[in-house]
């Protein structure tokens, strides 16, 4: 298990732009494959972004292909998803996911989350 902190939400207007990111904790911070997910009110969570732990492969959500970008560096801990033109569509709560690297399973390490609200 690792430890997620996520910081960054906030309310923006529609075509602007914010960065979420995320701290984790521990020393093998590199074994883990990055994930970010939204969930908004009366829906299921759902995948946006994931890096692998060398930060070589990225893939995210057709709907948000082009305006979401996600990276990591692993030196200091952080995975970042930098969020460009923004919808109101984007309103969510977002969450920082860590799942085991090359290793079978899903996501077993969750932030707490945080707010983002996009106003038309």
């Amino acid at each position: 298990q690792v430890q997620l902190v996520e910081s960054g939400g906030g309310l923006v207007q529609a075509g602007g732009s914010l960065r979420l990111s995320c701290a984790a904790s521990g020393r093998t911070f590199s074994s883990y494959a990055m994930g970010w997910f939204r969930q908004a009110p009366g829906k299921e969570r759902d995948f946006v972004a994931g890096i692998s732990g060398s930060g070589g492969s990225r893939y995210y959500a057709d709907s948000v292909k082009g305006r979401f970008t996600i990276y990591r560096d692993n030196a200091k801990n952080t995975v970042t998803l930098q969020m460009n033109n923004l919808k109101p569509e984007d309103t969510a709560v977002y969450y920082c996911a860590a799942r085991t690297d090359h290793a079978p399973g899903g996501y077993h390490s969750w932030g707490q989350g945080t707010q983002v609200t996009v106003a038309s």
